[in-house]
């Protein structure tokens, strides 16, 4: 039997650390790959470079800021959506949506709301609930999904290393809890949460105050499945390897595979 394997990657910058995402996909060799914060518009998008790795893309790219993309190993994404319904700022390049192999990839970057209060986080809490409603959607439509990204939710205290110092932080505020709680209430799988629910899986090390040298991470990068997916998730993890490299992103690439 053969696997599916489908990882998300806060790059942080793509034009800068493209060859440390040449260098993973080379290395890891993912099936699909959901990217977010490219800080590129769509111009600049290194689609040439991708291509001679091995990888089709669709992009939605925003200059200095946001920007999210969707690779696809040995083919070409079919783009089915850019950004939110009835999203009333679609210059905040925050989500794509793209079929591959059958399944449908939607690819998430939602604001980080700090600080909090204040209309930053007020714009946050509007985007969740825009995104919950297209997943309430995308459930009844009865397609395999899978939304990954960096939801900028920390879920539970037991997915940061001490939440005692971010209680003030938007990631932990008990309102954006509750909209990733509601969507795994109506249906939606916690692949990595379902994997490890007893062990800490972190996907962001701040780069201050030496958070990855003593592992003070968070787990914020999440890929959510449909109810008929997550019965074929067989294995998962996080690429922490590519956080150790020189210059890297602040994230660490998170993954899982699934049955074909």
């Amino acid at each position: 039997m053969g696997s599916f394997k489908v990882a998300t990657f806060n790059i942080n910058g793509i034009r800068s650390r493209l060859p440390a995402l040449l260098e993973w996909l080379g290395r890891e060799r993912p099936d699909v790959v959901c990217l977010q914060e490219l800080k590129a518009p769509d111009d600049v998008f290194p689609v040439d470079a991708i291509s001679k790795a091995g990888y089709g893309a669709v992009w939605h790219g925003q200059k200095a800021w946001n920007g999210v993309a969707i690779l696809a190993r040995g083919e070409a994404p079919l783009l089915s959506r850019k950004g939110l319904p009835d999203d009333p700022d679609p210059s905040q390049s925050r989500y794509i949506e793209a079929v591959i192999s059958g399944v449908v990839i939607g690819c998430i970057y939602l604001p980080n709301g700090n600080p909090q209060p204040g209309p930053k986080f007020d714009y946050k809490l509007a985007w969740f609930q825009r995104l919950t409603e297209h997943a309430d959607d995308l459930l009844k439509a009865k397609h395999p999904v899978i939304l990954a990204g960096d939801y900028n939710v920390v879920p539970t205290d037991a997915d940061i290393y001490n939440p005692r110092s971010w209680r003030k932080d938007a990631l932990l505020q008990p309102e954006t809890r509750k909209h990733y709680r509601r969507l795994l209430e109506s249906g939606w799988v916690d692949s990595l949460g379902s994997l490890f629910p007893d062990q800490p899986v972190y996907t962001f090390w701040d780069y201050f105050r030496q958070h990855w040298q003593r592992d003070a991470g968070l787990r914020i990068d999440h890929l959510l499945l449909s109810p008929s997916l997550s019965e074929r998730l067989q294995d998962g993890g996080v690429d922490r390897w590519v956080r150790a490299q020189a210059k890297a992103s602040d994230h660490a690439p998170a993954w899982i595979s699934l049955s074909v």
